[in-house]
């Protein structure tokens, strides 16, 4: 039996401070030109130095619970994509709640790196199923910049801060989105292609300096050829198992992690460019908030009609990836 799942009032929120390829250019050995010939960015958002992961899910969330006019104490969970926690311990879910006023609400984080949204659509309606009558706010935040080595200049260069908020639940009265369908999978074997250090494999004592193991870490070549082939593979086998074609597709809205990236599964999925929405050049790499802050990005540029159908994608440390399909009203 399918579960109805909408997507309600999809907000974003960056941080006001920019950092351009020029910006950069001054910390390391890069310029504009090796950064957006090689990566399509221009610039990233930063948080300040009074915020955390949690602050800037608190500034979503207070636009998406304002915009459907529900109240914080209305909520039954509260479910956070991050792999930048404020800390191992408590998540970032707890963190909201107690900052927005929610309550006894059910709470946790989801830990899938950049494919955080589409793993935590699935959890959602997965509890949906478990209890149609749930609201569910579901955020994804990330301050990647705080885990970058800004000595680093193949990763320093790709990753920004910010998040996304949306409710949830089983009505489709308001809602922007539905759900069609979403699958998840991932490989453990590769885990050390991308990591995002600073958990208990860095035995520090007190006192102790951070090495590189604190930093996110990335081998480049690897991950670029396996998130090309997992990132095609999971679209073409969304819309298989429902029975579609790539040219019932209006957008396809992959991760935006690299502009490459993005047009190699472009090409390899046969889709027409303008049928692929980017808007890395202004976010960079936002990890588990780039595929809903690139939804609203499309939704506010005019990109999506309703009726259309919007094939999402994406690919993170674990390894993870996924695929997914909305359709908007």
């Amino acid at each position: 039996m399918k579960t109805n799942c909408y997507i309600h009032a999809l907000c974003g929120y960056v941080p006001d401070a920019v950092l351009t390829n020029d910006d950069l250019s001054a910390m390391v050995d890069t310029n504009d030109e090796w950064i957006t010939s090689r990566t399509g960015i221009k610039r990233r958002h930063k948080l300040n130095a009074d915020q955390n992961a949690s602050d800037l899910a608190v500034e979503a969330a207070q636009k998406t619970l304002a915009q459907c006019g529900v109240k914080a104490e209305q909520l039954t969970h509260i479910i956070a994509a991050t792999c930048t926690p404020d800390a191992i311990s408590p998540s970032v879910a707890c963190l909201v709640g107690g900052k927005i006023g929610a309550g006894p609400v059910m709470a946790f984080d989801v830990s899938a790196a950049c494919s955080g949204f589409l793993y935590g659509l699935s959890v959602c309606r997965g509890l949906l199923a478990a209890d149609p009558d749930a609201q569910i706010l579901f955020v994804c935040t990330e301050a990647l910049t705080r885990r970058v080595d800004w000595t680093d200049r193949s990763t320093c260069v790709l990753f920004g801060d910010g998040a996304s908020a949306c409710l949830i639940n089983s009505r489709s009265d308001g809602a922007e989105a539905e759900l069609e369908d979403v699958v998840c999978r991932s490989d453990g074997a590769l885990h050390d292609l991308i990591v995002v250090g600073g958990g208990t494999s860095c035995a520090y004592a007190k006192g102790d300096s951070v090495d590189e193991h604190f930093f996110i870490q990335m081998q480049g070549r690897e991950v670029y050829k396996h998130a090309v082939r997992q990132m095609t593979h999971i679209c073409e086998e969304v819309l298989e198992r429902n029975g579609l074609k790539i040219d019932d597709v209006a957008l396809l809205v992959p991760h935006q992690a690299n502009l490459r990236i993005i047009e190699a599964v472009g090409s390899r999925l046969h889709i027409a460019t303008e049928h692929v929405f980017t808007n890395v050049a202004e976010y960079g790499n936002t990890s588990s908030a780039s595929v809903p802050l690139a939804l609203r990005d499309a939704h506010d540029q005019g990109r999506l009609r309703a009726g259309d159908r919007v094939l999402m994608t994406a690919f993170g440390s674990g390894l993870t990836w996924a695929g997914g399909l909305l359709r908007f009203f």
